[in-house]
């Protein structure tokens, strides 16, 4: 009995390990089939969901989704089969699509499942793949068209206190004039009666003229682009020298003064109309072109209605802020002051309507969108102000000194000193420019980049596509400038000879008003032609395979290349072969 104790002893502990390791099994098992369970139960909720989807309608987005994925770019493919696993599913029917999976029941002891190898990755869970159905494959991801940050955000809070301090301003100039005109006996009084008698009308008579003007202007030009190319050209010229003839013939000195000036600026004018000759068909052609869309928004002028009647507006309370100048200190100072508030006012007037037509034009050429106009110019009023701002106060400002470095390019000659000054300058000008040029406002618009940067952006797109020489020889910008010029001296004319017929000494400082509001209110409405023309270039550059535009450009590529079209406009490139 001693000798059999210790052999009794091994063999019950040998059953309480088995009892232990049967136990033990019976636990994997069970956590087996609640995995599988799990498992199922989330593959029947897979396939119900893939079912949900083949009976969706035709036409509902989420159905169009998934057709034209042709399911491979939506769903994952299965991960590779795993021993472990086959093991474990053989005993398994695999689960139609909408019945439940009906499994055998599995044997009284089942041997406990081969471990997976370390060198097999275990497969991903059924979660997981649910989720990877709708998971697009990597794409070319389009710009935001719909980008909520404020741009130049410095020059928006600038505008918006010079605006405040501007009307504070002028509303106590107005007071003064009041106060001066009512509640004075003596030579201020009578100063003021002059200025409202013989001053006020003819300055708003301008200003109705100017509207006029602006609107004809832009008609005239949609109906007839290529004509009215060359009408504005010598037009222009034979408005300023009529203008400045007109003046000389009152024999002031004050008039003799202005009317040399026009004289002057009709010569260069005809010089310049005589230069672009070559370049009128090409600009004419674009033109054209560019104001196709126009056509398909009916209410793409509603901006510059709204523009013109601020500006309006404006000037008639701007008016008399500058009579009531006149009875404060140091008029001469507050008036140019007055003009300059005046200027960059209009000019940011004129980038909002610019700003609003490039957003509707460009969606157009980029997305094939008919966008709506008010949404586009509450944009142009609200987020993007701040770059119209900003490129009102510093591109006019840059593009004349752009044309002073290239007119010093062409007069340089054989001089080393003049040829160094002038290589500097257009150096200096062409990389400002490039920073900072009038064909940055397509992307402000379309893409609500700051002004910078979208003039650094829309200009590495010229260069790509190897447009640089094309858009630095187009005239639109020219056209535009000029139809403002041309309303303005047809203002002189009328303001200076009603002027000179009832009050003899104010003939001058009128006719400087007229043409400075003539000029102002005319740039207003030519900003969507002008707008135009910038989408078709800045559009055609981001995507010259669009089937919105035509061979024009590529021709003209191609003939520059061939040499047949010498672009005359002075470049740092050329100054430096």
């Amino acid at each position: 009995m001693g000798a059999t104790d210790p052999v009794k002893a091994v063999e019950e502990r040998e059953e309480e390990t088995e009892k232990k390791k049967q136990k033990k099994q019976r636990g994997v098992k069970a956590d087996d089939e609640e995995g599988e369970e799990s498992k199922d139960k989330d593959e029947l909720n897979h396939h119900r969901f893939l079912a949900s989807l083949n009976r969706l309608n035709p036409t509902n987005p989420l159905r169009i989704i998934v057709n034209n994925g042709g399911g491979g770019r939506f769903t994952t493919p299965p991960p590779p089969p795993n021993p472990a696993q086959q093991l474990r599913s053989s005993s398994r029917v695999p689960p139609p699509v909408q019945i439940p999976p009906v499994r055998t029941q599995p044997p009284e002891e089942p041997q406990p499942p081969p471990s997976p190898s370390p060198s097999t990755p275990p497969p991903p869970p059924l979660q997981h793949q649910s989720r990877s159905l709708f998971t697009q494959t990597p794409q070319q991801t389009l710009a935001s068209l719909n980008s909520s940050k404020y741009t130049n955000k410095f020059f928006l809070f600038l505008f918006i206190l010079h605006k405040i301090v501007a009307i504070g301003f002028v509303c106590f100039l107005v007071f003064k004039g009041v106060q001066g005109l009512i509640g004075s006996n003596g030579s201020v009084k009578r100063k003021e009666q002059r200025i409202l008698r013989f001053l006020l009308p003819q300055v708003e008579a301008a200003s109705l003229l100017s509207i006029i003007l602006a609107f004809s202007w832009q008609m005239a030009i949609r109906l007839w682009p290529d004509f009215m190319i060359h009408f504005i050209l010598w037009s222009t010229f034979l408005m300023s020298l009529s203008s400045g003839i007109l003046l000389l013939c009152f024999q002031m000195p004050a008039t003799d003064a202005v009317g040399v000036g026009l004289i002057a600026f009709s010569i260069g004018n005809g010089l310049y109309a005589c230069w672009v000759t070559r370049r009128i068909k090409f600009c004419s052609k674009i033109l054209v072109k560019s104001l196709e869309p126009v056509s398909k928004f009916s209410d793409l002028n509603l901006p510059t209605y709204y523009m013109l009647a601020a500006g309006f507006f404006w000037m008639s309370l701007w008016i008399f802020g500058v009579i009531g100048a006149l009875n404060f200190y140091f008029p001469p100072l507050v008036i140019i002051g007055l003009v300059l508030s005046l200027a960059w006012t209009t000019e940011v007037m004129r980038n909002v309507v610019n700003l609003t037509v490039s957003r509707v034009i460009a969606l157009f050429y980029l997305r094939g969108m008919q966008s709506s106009t008010r949404f586009s110019f509450q944009r142009a009023l609200s987020r993007n102000l701040g770059s119209a701002c900003l490129g009102s106060l510093f591109v006019p400002t840059i593009e004349a000194l752009r044309i002073v470095a290239r007119g010093l390019n062409l007069l340089k000659g054989e001089d080393e000193f003049m040829f160094c000054c002038a290589n500097c300058c257009l150096k200096l000008m062409t990389f400002i420019f490039e920073h900072g040029n009038g064909w940055a406002f397509v992307q402000i618009a379309a893409y609500g980049k700051g002004f910078v940067r979208a003039s650094q952006d829309t200009w590495k797109l010229f260069e790509d596509v190897d447009m640089v020489e094309i858009v630095d020889a187009d005239i639109t910008s020219s056209i535009c400038f000029l139809t403002g010029i041309c309303s303005g001296c047809v203002c002189v004319i009328v303001a200076a000879a009603w002027t000179h017929t009832v009050y003899k000494p104010f003939t001058a400082t009128i006719s400087l008003l007229a043409f400075f509001i003539g000029y102002l209110m005319t740039r207003i409405s030519m900003a969507l032609p002008h707008a135009c023309v910038s989408c078709y270039y800045a559009c055609y550059a981001e995507n010259p395979e669009s089937r919105f535009f035509d061979k024009t450009i590529k021709d003209r590529q191609g003939l520059i290349k061939n040499g047949r079209v010498v672009v005359h406009t002075p470049r740092v490139r050329r100054a430096l072969a």
